[in-house]
């Protein structure tokens, strides 16, 4: 637990500091990571993903977990869910970098 909780302490609402620091027109009033992320790392999205939100994906690990696929939807549902998840994981890295970046120029 206790590197658990060392863990928790560390981790860091990338919104929150956007929120507070940042501003593009691309943003269109909005600090999710689908609306900052393509304005401050251009070309990455979730454009093309079977799961291209968090509400899909949250939705879509209920459905499984409830067991309302087939062992044949499983598979593919799967396979979806860790493409968003890693897309997910992949965006919040590079707008770190980027964050990091524009605070030291």
């Amino acid at each position: 637990t206790e590197e658990l909780n060392s863990l928790i302490e560390r981790i860091v609402d990338l919104e929150a500091i956007i929120k507070r620091n940042f501003y593009h027109p691309d943003f269109h009033g909005s600090t999710s990571i689908k609306c900052t992320l393509p304005a401050l790392v251009p070309g990455m999205s979730y454009e093309g993903l079977e799961i291209a939100d968090g509400d899909s994906a949250s939705a879509t690990f209920a459905f499984m977990a409830w067991g309302r696929y087939t062992n044949e939807e499983i598979e593919r549902v799967k396979k979806n869910l860790f493409e968003y998840c890693g897309q997910d994981t992949l965006a919040m890295v590079k707008l770190h970098q980027k964050l990091y970046e524009f605070v030291n120029i």
